[in-house]
């Protein structure tokens, strides 16, 4: 995983990118050219990239309200799960949203998306909702970790390897 580069969004092409990764692990909301537009204004967006290949990507909303909640999701393509990939978004992520000021992360999954519900487990995140939106079918997870792991978090750990 030597090769893995973790860089922000920019430009258009990055940003096509990270709405490719983003359409294909959660389908169910797609996302159109203008409404990624409207994201990267808001939100931290990120790509990760094996030598030149682009294996997954992130957001970070900032932290918000009374409790300083940030919302940290790494998002990586299907075959390239399991290699450590998603641990390595993540921490990034969530060294963003501390230096934000985050004091809790959350995360939101796909229901279907078991490898997603697993690695968010590893993490230590618990569930705190499930739902479906309005006029739709597919069911989220939404799940919480009331503190922010440090810097040290030990990404072998979360890997599972």
């Amino acid at each position: 995983m030597t090769d893995l580069r973790i860089e922000p969004v920019a430009g258009d092409r990055m940003l096509e990118q990270w709405r490719y990764v983003h359409n294909v692990v959660v389908p169910p909301a797609a996302m159109s050219v203008e409404d990624a537009r409207e994201r990267v204004g808001r939100y931290r967006l990120e790509n990760a990239y094996l030598g030149d290949e682009l294996v997954g990507c992130s957001t970070v909303r900032p932290p918000a309200g009374e409790g300083r909640v940030a919302t940290v999701i790494a998002r990586v393509l299907p075959g390239f799960r399991g290699r450590g990939f998603g641990a390595a978004l993540y921490g990034n992520g969530l060294a963003h949203a501390r230096a934000l000021g985050a004091a809790a992360v959350e995360t939101c999954v796909l229901a279907v998306n078991e490898d997603g519900l697993r690695f968010a487990g590893r993490l230590g995140f618990v569930e705190v909702d499930r739902y479906v939106l309005d006029g739709k079918s597919d069911e989220w997870v939404d799940l919480r970790l009331d503190r922010v792991p440090g810097p040290d978090m030990d990404s072998r750990k979360i890997a599972g390897t």
